[in-house]
């Protein structure tokens, strides 16, 4: 009963959180400069023919009566239609998003098995030089942007050394060498700083634990270092980490729009930066919603995980 209700109470603050997504991202598009009508129409069009098409999209109604029925439309299936390339936005979206996803899920799979594995290791060799310099390389990968990285690698990899192609996309029908080439870079640089702030975490968090007093107790009844970080230590020093990875779910989506544009990736970062450039407003506002819907499903499967791993979670979810 208690996980039930943990659940639904996080279930109604997703729908909270992208009913008001939805009204701001509405409100955003809305007050942006130019005119829907004249980006269809083109910027010669005549105001008598401008106001017709304003009156037949009904861009003329209070903003509550377009924001209600963009909403209806959104939750029945109909993104709309792309007013650059007349096409339907779901379908752009569809096929951005699927190259996206695969670019995210190889960065992220990289991020959490790179940054876990880092900072254990960094923890459970602390003070050493291998420690030290691990530490270093994680405060640059911090610190500098992906867009230097990106720039970087495609200098020295595809410039210099012409190992890797510098931009595009190839699918897997190409074959599994082009496939994987034209991803190796994008992958690398998009999962590079949060690869840093996993592996820190983790690091600090595990060294909190080991030097807890239930750690120093099971090692005083004899237990090996393994058994005593696997099964005492990790699954309370991963709590933070989980929560990290589910907010670096959302952030690789915001490096995903500075990644797919350098290395010129057709994903849903460059199909969102067209629409910008095009003022394809439908297109952009449907496309940030899904950017939203993605932020916030992860955060809530990192709430999920986070009760399963600590039960005190749940029941005080559930009480509050």
């Amino acid at each position: 009963m208690r996980l039930a209700a943990f659940l639904l109470r996080r279930l109604l603050g997703l729908v909270g959180v992208l009913l008001g997504m939805s009204v701001l991202i509405f409100g955003i598009i809305h007050i942006l400069p130019g005119n829907v009508a004249y980006a269809i129409l083109g910027e010669f069009a005549t105001p008598a023919a401008v106001a017709q098409l304003e009156a037949k999209l009904g861009l003329n109604d209070p903003l509550p009566m377009q924001y209600w029925r963009w909403l209806s439309a959104l939750l029945q299936g109909d993104f709309g239609t792309s007013i650059v390339m007349s096409r339907p936005a779901a379908s752009l979206i569809a096929e951005a998003l699927g190259r996206s996803a695969v670019l995210a899920a190889l960065a992220f799979g990289l991020v959490a098995m790179g940054g876990i594995g880092l900072g254990l290791y960094g923890a459970t060799h602390r003070g050493r030089l291998a420690d030290k310099l691990l530490t270093l390389l994680q405060f640059v990968l911090i610190a500098v942007p992906e867009f230097f990285w990106a720039i970087l690698a495609v200098l020295i990899f595809a410039a210099w050394l012409n190992l890797l192609p510098a931009t595009g996309y190839a699918p897997l029908s190409d074959g599994v060498l082009a496939w994987g080439s034209h991803l190796l870079l994008p992958v690398l640089v998009l999962a590079s700083g949060l690869v840093a702030h996993v592996a820190r975490l983790t690091r600090s968090s595990t060294i909190e634990v080991l030097d807890s007093r239930y750690v120093l107790t099971a090692r005083a009844r004899g237990l090996g270092e393994r058994r005593v970080l696997w099964r005492h230590a990790l699954p309370n020093a991963l709590l933070p980490a989980i929560t990290v990875l589910a907010i670096d779910a959302g952030l690789l989506i915001g490096g995903i729009v500075v990644v797919e544009t350098v290395f010129a990736y057709p994903g849903l970062g460059r199909l969102l930066v067209y629409a910008i450039e095009r003022h394809d407003l439908p297109l952009l506002q449907v496309g940030m919603m899904v950017v939203t819907a993605i932020y916030a499903v992860a955060n809530f499967i990192a709430e999920l995980l986070y009760a399963v791993l600590n039960p005190r979670i749940r029941v005080a979810g559930a009480a509050a």
